[in-house]
């Protein structure tokens, strides 16, 4: 498992917004996350959220899991605090974190450019979708407005098909 990392690249929209990376980047980021500090899964959660500068929050059913192949791996364990647990890295976990500082400075450097995310393609079809969503839900709208949405969409569908 440790040197799947060249076949990671970020993209994909699923949920609540872009995907920021693949689950196979996102095991490097939260780990990085409990290498600086260590953490409860929501804390994870909340540090994702605001070092995307809120462009990016995870499910509890993306992070939980993750955790879980961490501690299974060997790279983190995890402590009862209350009725939580509490991640901190293992020294397997810093040696794979050091085996992939390349990759890991890589993704946190994606994570910390908004202008970048902002600017990616699938990060506009996502605002795409959710405008069509907004204006085709709202109030009930007209059959007119409706017809009118989609002959946009058609018309943008074949401008960019028609790209060289």
């Amino acid at each position: 498992m440790h040197g799947d990392h060249h076949h990671h690249r970020g993209g994909g929209g699923r949920g609540r917004g872009p995907k920021m990376f693949d689950a196979g980047a996102m095991r490097y980021i939260v780990l990085q996350l409990i290498a600086e500090k260590p953490r409860h899964g929501y804390e994870i959660i909340k540090e994702l959220e605001q070092r995307s500068g809120g462009g990016y929050t995870p499910s509890p059913g993306a992070i939980y899991p993750l955790l879980s192949m961490l501690l299974d791996m060997g790279h983190v364990v995890a402590t009862a605090d209350g009725n939580k647990k509490l991640h901190t890295i293992t020294p397997e976990g810093e040696a794979f974190l050091a085996e992939n500082r390349q990759f890991v400075d890589a993704i946190v450097a994606r994570m910390s450019d908004p202008a970048e995310s902002r600017d990616d393609l699938r990060t506009i079809m996502h605002e795409l979708k959710h405008a069509v969503i907004a204006q085709g839900q709202e109030n009930h709208p007209s059959a007119a407005k409706l017809e009118l949405i989609r002959a946009i969409l058609r018309r943008t569908t074949a401008e960019i098909l028609a790209l060289d």
